[in-house]
């Protein structure tokens, strides 16, 4: 890890034990027989008014018709809601119906923009026995936010690693912040998630009403889309190992550390206990998790087909101003899977505990961190420690693959967030880019700049918090100190009066908004200031002096 300068003034990618790869589905095929996604026309808002025997009734003549050629049995709306509204269905039809014809027909109506099949995707990670754990637990085990060279699977490098533990001292979260997690549900009853689950304070659980009136009954906690209940219960593990990784309650002598201490994780379960899902689930989870608040999405899922479906709904959901963070999947290619690569979403690959791609993972041998043009960044994503979901005191179970890398940067996203709640998805994206860590890896492939292998480099979370888009050059030498730091009321700023001689000091928010100025009179080789009317967060304080030469240093206020 690097020593802390700063007291100076300054689909489914984890690894489990189910499935062999992830593009094996149990036998489902790539599209369901049966299952078909469409986009009405603007103007075109079907209202069902009877079911007819097997068939679907609306108020719309022509579609009534095709509803009766293919046995539609039912329409439902894949996006309803107030903040994001987009006019895609899901419709069932009869299973022995030709479904490239239904498509077709539906295409040609005048009715849809598109339609498309309702394309299966899947988690993206697996577990290891038990057996092949050591005996150290908790963080120590966590080689991904802290690596001291000494964890047990070899090579490893010390600082291969996201530096979380010098992060911390800049930003633990907010309460205010919610991650939305598209997965396979949650262990909701763990205790190293107690009081950190997402409750819809419009719903009132148990009532069997639709209190909030969206279309879900007592959807209180979140909502189970695989099995259309309102028990996001996880019967596969990999949703809870990733929720784990960036919401463990941290600092509390017990299990591990998330990345993000304090935000709201809103479980919505679009994989089922075979780790797959419908594209449809994967849409009514986005626009469930945009409508009812979440700051960032993480999805460490993924499918193959292109799906125009699933692209609006994520376009829709960035536009709204929600940070989609998702998985590069594990089949070691350059395939295009989604939604990491639709446009706007932080495209996350996976590494080892020696900083290189993760190729094979620890589960087989034809495995890896896939790559590509899409791809954003790399995380920590190999032997990954977390929850198990079927034991509230077993601490010894880790998992491997993308899908654990993702939810490291949806942890970090939702810092970036509480660090700046007006932070849009565009300059989240851009900050972990910019500051993420460079030719770390293995040189033939994270080659300087941007690669299709690492992407910009594997994030870094203490860089990422203490980013600075104000212009001002932090000091590369310890030209001056502050203490305490970080400060809650008065720090001192002190400076060798031989080699420095400050005229003021400026005060900048992280932002780059000034925010205090003031001139030094003192010939004395330090002086105090407060931080009263100082929000807590970081900031980049400079000493002028006479001459064009100034000096910068990072300052953190509790």
């Amino acid at each position: 890890m690097r020593t802390i300068a700063i007291i100076s003034i300054l689909v489914l990618g984890f690894f489990g034990t189910i499935c062999p790869t992830f593009l094996q589905a149990q036998g489902k095929n790539e599209k369901e027989p049966g299952r078909m996604i469409v986009r009405f026309k603007e103007g075109v808002n079907p209202q069902i008014t009877k079911f007819a025997g097997q068939g679907v009734t609306t108020d719309i003549p022509k579609l009534n018709e095709l509803n009766a050629e293919y046995h539609c049995t039912a329409i439902n709306s894949l996006c309803p809601g107030v903040k994001l509204a987009l006019p895609i269905y899901c419709l069932l039809l009869a299973e022995d119906i030709n479904l490239n014809e239904a498509i077709a027909a539906f295409q040609n109506s005048g009715l849809v923009e598109y339609a498309e099949p309702d394309h299966i995707g899947y988690a993206q990670g697996k577990p290891a026995k038990d057996s092949l754990m050591p005996n150290d637990l908790h963080f120590s085990d966590q080689w991904s936010l802290h690596n001291d060279g000494s964890f047990w699977a070899q090579p490893v490098k010390v600082d291969a690693d996201i530096d979380m533990t010098e992060a911390w001292m800049v930003e633990q979260g907010d309460t205010n912040v919610v991650v939305g997690i598209i997965d396979s549900g949650c262990k909701l009853d763990h205790p190293e998630l107690s009081g950190r689950i997402w409750i819809n304070k419009n719903e009132i659980a148990g009532n069997g009403i639709d209190d909030d009136g969206d279309g879900l009954t007592d959807d209180w906690r979140g909502w189970d889309y695989a099995n259309n209940d309102n028990n996001p219960t996880d019967d596969y593990g990999h949703g809870t190992n990733v929720a784990g990784i960036i919401g463990c309650n941290g600092n509390n002598s017990a299990g591990f550390a998330g990345v993000d201490w304090n935000c709201k994780l809103m479980i919505l379960k679009g994989i089922n206990a075979d780790n797959w899902g419908y594209y449809s689930w994967w849409i009514s989870s986005i626009n469930y998790a945009v409508n009812k608040g979440a700051d960032v999405i993480n999805m460490s899922v993924g499918g193959s087909d292109p799906s125009q479906g699933l692209t609006d709904a994520v376009t829709a959901a960035i536009q709204s101003g929600v940070t989609i963070v998702a998985c590069m999947m594990n089949s070691n290619d350059n395939v295009a899977y989604i939604p990491a690569s639709i446009p706007g979403v932080i495209a996350v690959g996976a590494t080892d505990p020696d900083d290189r791609r993760s190729h094979p993972f620890f589960w087989s041998t034809t495995s890896g961190s896939c790559y590509g043009s899409h791809i954003s960044v790399v995380a920590p994503g190999n032997y990954i420690y977390g929850l198990s979901y079927t034991s509230n005191t077993s601490y010894n179970s880790y998992w491997g693959g993308t899908s654990q890398a993702t939810p490291h940067v949806a942890g970090l996203a939702a810092l970036l967030k509480a660090q700046d709640n007006s932070r849009t998805p565009a300059e989240i994206k851009n900050i972990l880019q910019k500051t993420a860590e460079d030719q770390v890896g293995d040189p033939s492939e994270d080659t300087f700049g941007w690669d299709q292998y690492y992407g910009f480099g594997r994030v870094n979370a203490y860089d990422a918090l203490t980013y600075n888009p104000s212009g001002v050059e932090l000091s590369k030498e310890n030209i001056f100190s502050l203490y305490p730091n970080p400060a809650s009321t008065l720090v001192s700023i002190s400076w060798n009066a031989t080699a420095l001689h400050p005229k003021k000091y400026i005060i900048y928010a992280s932002s780059g908004c000034l925010v205090k100025e003031e001139a030094i009179s003192t010939n004395a080789d330090h002086i105090q200031l407060s931080t009263e009317g100082m929000s807590p967060g970081l900031y980049y304080l400079v000493l002028k002096t006479g001459k064009p030469s100034s000096y910068g240093e990072i300052l953190i206020v509790q």
